[in-house]
C-alpha cells in the first residue's frame, strides 16, 4: 500500500500567493514613504498595517490552508508585515524629527527683542506735583488737610464772606446738588449741598473745630461749570495755604511765598504781589513769580524771546491776601487777637507752564503717552 501524498496542496488562496503578498507589501511601503507628515503616516498605517489592511486580511486566510502549506504562507506574510511595521516606525521617527526642527524655527522666541513694548506709563505729574508741594510745606511744620468734595453751600461761600448775590454762587459757575427740604429763601445755606468750587471749605472746617495757631495746606479736587477746552476743565486740583496766629501780616505771606517759589522752581527766584480783590482776604493780591526760565532777561529783548512767560518776566500763580476779619468771625475766632494769611494755586495751570503743556486735554484724558515721559519721579 502506498503512503499519503503530503506535498499535494489542493487549496489555493489568492491573497496568499507570493505575488499578491509582495504587491500588498510594496504598496504599503510606497504609501508609508509618501506620507508627508505624521497625520498622513497615521492614515497610511491604518490602511496598510492595521486590522483591515490587505496583509492583515491575508494573515487570516492562513488557517484555511492544509498543514503542509501553513508554514510557508505564514512565513511569507509575517515577513511582509514586519517590513511594513519597520517602515512605519522609521518614517515616524523621520517625520517627528522634521516636526521638532520646524517648531524650533517657527515657534522660537527672540530673547533680544524689546521686552517692554507695551509702555507701563508713569505716575501722573499732578500726583508728583501734589506730593512735592505737601513736602515743601510739611518741612515748615504745616499740616496737610483733605476733606469732602460734596460740601455745604455755607462752608463754600457764606463762611468765606461770599455774599448771596456773588456771581460765583450762580448755577453758571457752581454745581448744585438737589437737596430735599432746602428752601433758599428761608435757610442760610448750611443745609444746601454743592460740589466744592475751592478747597477753602477745608480751612473753614479746621477753624471751626480747632483753636489758633493754625498752619495748614489744603489739597484736593474742585469743580466748576467750565467746558473742557485747551485751558479749562470742570474738574481741577487746587492747593490752598492758611496761617492763623497772633501778629500775622503781609510780610509773613510774602516770605512764605518766596520760600515756596524757590523750593518748587529753583533758588534765587522771587515773587511779587499785585493788588486785587477777593471777598475772603483783605488786603488781597495776585501772586506772580519770576520766570524760572529766563529770570526776566527776555523782557524788552526781541532777539531772546521766552515762551514760558511770553517775555513778560513774570508768571501768574494764583491769589492771596490777609484773611478777612469777617471770615474769622464766621468761625468764632477773635479778629482783634488773631490774624492770618491765605493763598490758593491751581495745580493744572502750574503744571502746564512748568512743563510746557499746551492743551488741558493731555492732563485729564489719561493717555499713557502723556504720563510716560514723566516716569516714576518721586
Amino acid at each position: 500500500m502506498s503512503a499519503p501524498n503530503k506535498s499535494y496542496d489542493p487549496v489555493e488562496v489568492e491573497v496568499l500567493k507570493p505575488e499578491a503578498v509582495e504587491k500588498a507589501r510594496d504598496e504599503a511601503l510606497a504609501a508609508i514613504a509618501a506620507a508627508a507628515d505624521l497625520d498622513a503616516l497615521h492614515e497610511a498605517e491604518i490602511a496598510h498595517a492595521k486590522d483591515r489592511s490587505p496583509l492583515a486580511l491575508a494573515n487570516r486566510e492562513i488557517g484555511a490552508l492544509p498543514p503542509a502549506a501553513k508554514a510557508d504562507a505564514g512565513k511569507r506574510v509575517g515577513q511582509a508585515r514586519a517590513a511594513v511595521s519597520r517602515a512605519v516606525a522609521e518614517r515616524r521617527a523621520e517625520l517627528a524629527a522634521e516636526r521638532d526642527a520646524r517648531v524650533l524655527v517657527e515657534e522660537s522666541v527672540d530673547v533680544t527683542l524689546p521686552w517692554d513694548r507695551a509702555p507701563r506709563g508713569g505716575r501722573h505729574p499732578l500726583t508728583t506735583l501734589t506730593e512735592r508741594i505737601a513736602e515743601v510745606f510739611g518741612a515748615l511744620g504745616w499740616e496737610v488737610n483733605e476733606g469732602p468734595e460734596v460740601e455745604a453751600e455755607w462752608m463754600n461761600f457764606d463762611a468765606l464772606n461770599i455774599g448771596r448775590d456773588h456771581p460765583a454762587r450762580s448755577p453758571q459757575d457752581t454745581f448744585f446738588i438737589d437737596t430735599p427740604g432746602y428752601d433758599p429763601d428761608v435757610d442760610d445755606g448750611r443745609d444746601a449741598l454743592i460740589l466744592r468750587t475751592q478747597t477753602s471749605p477745608l480751612q473753614i472746617r479746621s477753624m471751626l473745630t480747632r483753636k489758633p495757631p493754625l498752619h495748614m495746606v489744603s489739597i484736593g479736587r474742585t469743580f466748576r461749570t467750565d467746558a473742557l477746552d485747551a485751558t479749562h476743565t470742570p474738574v481741577f486740583n487746587q492747593i490752598e495755604g492758611l496761617v492763623v496766629d497772633e501778629g500775622i501780616g503781609m510780610a509773613d505771606l510774602k516770605g512764605t511765598l518766596d520760600y515756596f517759589v524757590q523750593e518748587m522752581f529753583g533758588a534765587g527766584l522771587t515773587s511779587r504781589l499785585r493788588p486785587n480783590y477777593f471777598p475772603f482776604t483783605e488786603p488781597s493780591a495776585e501772586l506772580d513769580m519770576q520766570c524760572f526760565v529766563c529770570h526776566g532777561s527776555s523782557v524788552g529783548d526781541p532777539d531772546n524771546p521766552c515762551r514760558t512767560c511770553s517775555s513778560e518776566g513774570w508768571i501768574e500763580l494764583g491769589g492771596c491776601g490777609v484773611v478777612n476779619p469777617r471770615v474769622l468771625v464766621s468761625v468764632g475766632i477773635d479778629p482783634e487777637r488773631y490774624s492770618g494769611f491765605a493763598f490758593g494755586i491751581g495745580l493744572e495751570r502750574t503744571l502746564m507752564f512748568r512743563h510746557g503743556i499746551a492743551d488741558m486735554h493731555d492732563i485729564v484724558e489719561g493717555d499713557v503717552r502723556f504720563t510716560l515721559p514723566f516716569g516714576v519721579e518721586i
